[in-house]
Order: C-alpha cells, then sequence, then structure tokens
C-alpha cells in the first residue's frame, strides 16, 4: 500500500524512505520525534514519542525503513503514530517505489531541454547556456526544484525550468520588443545553482555550500567564470547575471537586486506563477473534492476550495 492510499483508523507496515528527522520536547517534557516519510505516491509525517537515544540514531535522512504504524487524522492532516521500526538494507526494497519522480519521461524533458539551448541564436548567450547546461547536465536532469513546496522530485528542476520556458515563450511572441533569447538564457540558467546548493535528488537537504552562500550567488559567480573561460565579453554575462540574481524579484526573498531589464521582471513572475502553480496542484491532490485544503504559507496562510466535477 502506498502512502497516498492510507486512511484514518488504518494500521500499516510498509517500507518508507526517511525525508527529515526532527527532534523536539511535549509539554510535559516528554521526547518525541517527528520524522517526514516517503514512497512514490507521497510524503506524510510520523510521531514517535517516547524516544531513547537508540531511537533518535536509527531515523536518519536517506535510511530506508519497515514502519509498522497507526494512521491518525491531526487537525484534518493524516499522519503516523509510529509503534515500531525495522531497518532494511539495500536489495530489501525497490528505490524506484520510494522516490517521486516527474510524470513527464526523463527523455522527453531532455529532448525539450535541447530544442529550447538550439532555439537561441545570439552566439555568445547560446555559447554561454550550452556550456553552463553541460557542466551540470547530469544534475540538471535529476535534481528537484527544492527539498519541499515545489517541484521537489527527481527532475523537478528540470520541469520547472521547462514549464518557465514554455511560457516564456509564450509572453516573447505576445508582447513586442522583448528580447527572446535572453529571456530564455535566464530561464534555463536561473535555478542551475540549485545543482550546488542541494545534495541530490534522494532525501534532499542543503549542502554547506547551499546553506552558506545559496543557488543565486552560486549560480550568478558560475555564469562570469565561465563567460571568461569562453573569453565572452561585453553586456551579455552582465544580463545574464542580472537576471539570475534577481530572479527572486525583491530582496526580502533573497535576490540582491530587484529586476531591473523588461526580461528580468518577467523571469522573476513567471518563476513565481509556475511555483505557486505547483503548489495548487499539490494541495489540490491531497484535498478532497468539494473540500477546503490545508493553510497554505504561500498563498498567505489561506485555505483553498477544490470545487465539484462539472458535467
Amino acid at each position: 500500500m502506498y502512502i497516498k492510499e492510507f486512511s484514518e483508523g488504518l494500521r500499516i507496515s510498509e517500507n518508507l524512505l526517511v525525508t527529515q528527522v526532527i527532534k523536539g520536547i511535549s509539554n510535559s517534557g516528554q521526547s518525541y520525534l517527528t520524522i517526514g516519510l516517503q514512497d512514490k505516491s507521497g510524503r506524510i509525517d510520523g510521531k514517535i514519542w517516547d524516544i531513547n537515544e537508540h531511537d533518535f540514531n536509527l531515523f536518519q535522512t536517506g535510511e530506508v525503513l519497515n514502519i509498522v504504524a497507526d494512521v491518525l487524522d491531526y487537525r484534518g492532516t493524516l499522519q503516523l503514530k509510529v509503534l515500531s521500526v525495522r531497518p532494511l538494507t539495500i536489495g530489501q526494497y525497490n528505490l524506484e517505489d520510494l522516490t517521486i519522480a516527474s510524470k513527464i519521461p526523463l527523455e522527453t524533458l531532455k529532448e525539450r531541454l535541447d530544442e529550447f539551448i538550439d532555439g537561441i541564436k545570439d552566439e555568445d548567450i547560446h555559447k554561454l547556456v550550452r556550456a553552463l547546461i553541460d557542466r551540470h547536465y547530469d544534475k540538471f536532469v535529476v535534481y528537484p526544484a527544492a527539498s519541499r513546496n515545489h517541484h521537489e522530485y527527481v527532475s523537478g528542476l528540470l520541469e520547472h525550468t521547462l514549464s518557465m520556458a514554455n511560457l516564456a515563450k509564450m509572453i516573447a511572441s505576445n508582447y513586442d520588443d522583448i528580447d527572446e533569447d535572453l529571456l530564455i538564457g535566464g530561464v534555463l540558467l536561473h535555478d542551475m545553482g540549485k545543482t550546488i546548493e542541494l545534495s541530490g535528488p534522494i532525501a534532499t537537504k542543503y549542502t554547506t555550500a547551499g546553506k552558506l552562500i545559496g543557488h543565486i550567488s552560486l549560480m550568478s559567480a558560475e555564469v562570469l567564470k565561465m563567460a571568461e573561460e569562453l573569453g565572452i565579453e561585453g553586456e551579455v554575462p552582465v544580463l545574464l547575471t542580472h537576471m539570475v540574481l534577481s530572479h527572486h524579484g525583491k530582496m526580502e526573498f533573497g535576490s540582491p537586486v530587484i529586476p531591473m531589464i523588461k526580461e528580468a521582471i518577467i523571469l522573476s513572475m513567471i518563476d513565481d506563477l509556475d511555483a505557486k502553480i505547483k503548489m495548487v496542484e499539490k494541495a489540490m491532490d491531497e484535498t478532497e473534492i468539494g473540500g477546503f485544503s490545508q493553510r497554505l504559507w504561500a498563498f498567505d496562510n489561506n485555505v483553498l476550495y477544490r470545487p465539484l466535477k462539472r458535467k
């Protein structure tokens, strides 16, 4: 049985991947663990009460465990009350059953990526984008776009990037005086720093460089370094670096500078749009038809409604 099939009142015994471990103390002074658990259908939190040091050492991010637990409803959200666990070794589980991946086949995503790169006509932008993607390709095509929140699955980074490229192309065709090559180039590069910021597609966490520097600053340095290696001078490296640095839209959202060219403004808007649409899709998948979602921090902590199906 997969997580998506869990319902209140069930007792389950399933192999699950540990994605997060948080130690806490209850109001009564009791130690407990909150653990994030995952299979290919989704994620769920589990609680383990009255833990000891052995229990804490058993639960490590990236470990696969056989979990025996009761499924409970806590404030409208399913969670597990963990009763017992058994560590598993490689060969006792199938990793494909435990990893969430893009619904779009990887080969299709790779083909679309090549199409967008090949479609860039400006020689300097094309050379820079191709060289940077080639350098990070193996990670770029399989990494998630985040550890949580949106596109947080295998090849999620590539899916997010290509979805944005599709939007960028439509916007460029709808308005005058937009530099499509610059816009597409900025889209393809904007989040590539996450291949350095994040640990990988399995039990994703932040690297030391990710925590201390962040994907925006990491990628801006990569763009300028590659431009120097390729001997590309002039405004192109500066404009692409600006798009990377400003793509969160506001300084309070993590961008060192705000967007100051048309293409950078569009990039920041479609980045926010694509991420939020994916959050809505995820919330609706977890909400009954005719019901309301959990509160979503990205939407001012409001709930969303899933409408009834129409004939």
